[in-house]
């Protein structure tokens, strides 16, 4: 019997479609395409509540974000949300092999608990916060990031994915004046949460103490810095510490890092948000540690 080619064309054009799909999200999801705007008007976050969390509830969203969680090892999961479209696309082929209780929404019921503005992509998972990690677990890193009260979560979740991008050890932060495990955390940072230690400490010059005896020379970078930072590395173990979005470090983190340096630029514009600071001060590092040996 011969086949119609018209529903073999058919057949052809949704394979192809749903590939691009796949690929816009994936570009997506990394960053290197903006996210398109919603086709339609949306309800206001002015108009929805968010839900009260328990200490101990996390809940991650996004397909890059919760593949990750569900595939590490140390994520405690406890249940999972997801539409039957982005079930597939998670390529989860038995929901019973995941040992965690699933239910099957819609868009709106996530829209209901996530916001109307969270680009959740079908799917929720609540978990546990990832364990807490110590600074005596850096002793084999030769690279590190910290972080002076940077608020936003969009920036440190970007920050992480660049750490991760240069494999940095861990990226350390304040308890007070710094966003804590969440979804918007995870979600920026596309599935580094997953990947490296996020370590949140009380006093951060007593941190930075603690990382010059483990062997960490810190660079703090500033844009008054006395000296470019390529010539401010110093040593086999680098911790690159960044200030927050608007005032930049504070005074008593200047005055207990090894040195201060700039990130110079020739061009018209002399400031550069912080997470794209990060990106170039890790670059830079890691040629420094790649030329030591």
């Amino acid at each position: 019997m011969a086949k119609d080619p018209k529903t073999e064309k058919t057949a052809r054009d949704t394979h192809y479609a749903t590939l691009r799909r796949q690929m816009r999200d994936a570009k997506r999801e990394r960053g290197e395409i903006p996210t398109p705007g919603p086709q339609k008007p949306r309800k206001s976050n002015a108009d929805w509540t968010p839900p009260k969390l328990a200490p101990e509830q996390v809940l991650l969203y996004g397909l890059h974000t919760v593949r990750a969680a569900l595939d590490n090892p140390e994520r405690k999961l406890i249940k999972l949300s997801a539409t039957q479209n982005a079930l597939v696309r998670l390529e989860i082929s038995s929901v019973e092999n995941l040992g965690i209780p699933f239910e099957t929404v819609t868009p709106q019921d996530l829209d209901k608990i996530l916001g109307p503005e969270a680009i959740h992509q079908g799917v929720m998972l609540e978990t546990r916060p990832l364990p807490v990690r110590r600074l005596e677990a850096l002793k084999d890193s030769p690279l590190i990031l910290v972080l002076d009260q940077v608020t936003d979560p969009h920036n440190v979740g970007a920050i992480m994915r660049s750490a991760v991008a240069f494999n940095a050890g861990a990226v350390i932060t304040t308890q007070r004046h710094s966003p804590t495990e969440s979804g918007v955390l995870a979600k920026s940072a596309s599935g580094a949460l997953e990947l490296i230690p996020y370590i949140q400490v009380t006093n951060l010059s007593d941190a930075l103490g603690e990382l010059h005896k483990l062997g960490f020379f810190s660079v703090g970078l500033d844009s008054e810095g006395p000296a470019p930072m390529e010539k401010a590395l110093n040593g086999d173990r680098i911790a690159l510490v960044l200030g927050s979005e608007g005032k930049g470090l504070r005074q008593k983190t200047r005055e207990t890092v090894s040195a201060l340096a700039r990130l110079d630029m020739p061009g018209a514009i002399k400031s550069l948000n912080v997470s794209n600071a990060a990106a170039i001060a890790l670059y830079a590092s890691r040629q420094h540690l790649a030329a030591k040996g």
